[in-house]
């Protein structure tokens, strides 16, 4: 095999195991499994209120994981599904669901606040830069591949 990965890449890619280690510790700190504490930030992080599909999108989960955990959450009373046209369904955040939130997700949200609040307006903007301009990177070579 003749591969080449740059130390670059190297450390990219062990950062980016890193922080998921992180946070999949912080779901088993918090009692949940990674796949319900990501559809619960991602609820979240769009008001409590979400189409199904968009869930997908936003977390990277597979259908059948995003399913799977649904179906779970909607069994624990955490969230609801109600059509919003004939092909698309909506996710809301019970009561219940609600509360968990603030005792689980709105920590991690905390925690993430208040390291980016910790950061110079110049630290956040080269990184977010530097990501951004990543992404753009990667998108351009894909229509290469």
């Amino acid at each position: 095999m003749n591969i080449k990965i740059s130390e670059s890449l190297k450390r990219f890619n062990y950062l980016q195991s890193e922080l998921e280690a992180v946070y999949h510790e912080a779901s088993l700190k918090l009692g949940m499994s990674d796949s319900s504490t990501i559809i619960l930030y991602a609820l979240c992080n769009e008001g409590g209120t979400c189409l199904l599909n968009d869930i997908c999108i936003l977390t990277c989960l597979s259908k059948q994981t995003v399913h799977s955990s649904i179906c779970k959450l909607e069994a624990d009373d955490i969230l609801y599904l109600k059509a919003s046209d004939k092909k698309r369904k909506m996710v809301y955040l019970t009561e219940k669901g609600k509360q968990l939130c603030e005792q689980t997700v709105a920590k991690i949200i905390d925690i993430e606040n208040r390291i980016f609040d910790s950061w110079s307006s110049e630290a956040k903007q080269q990184y977010f830069d530097a990501i951004q301009n990543y992404v753009a990177a990667f998108k351009n070579e894909l229509k290469n591949l």
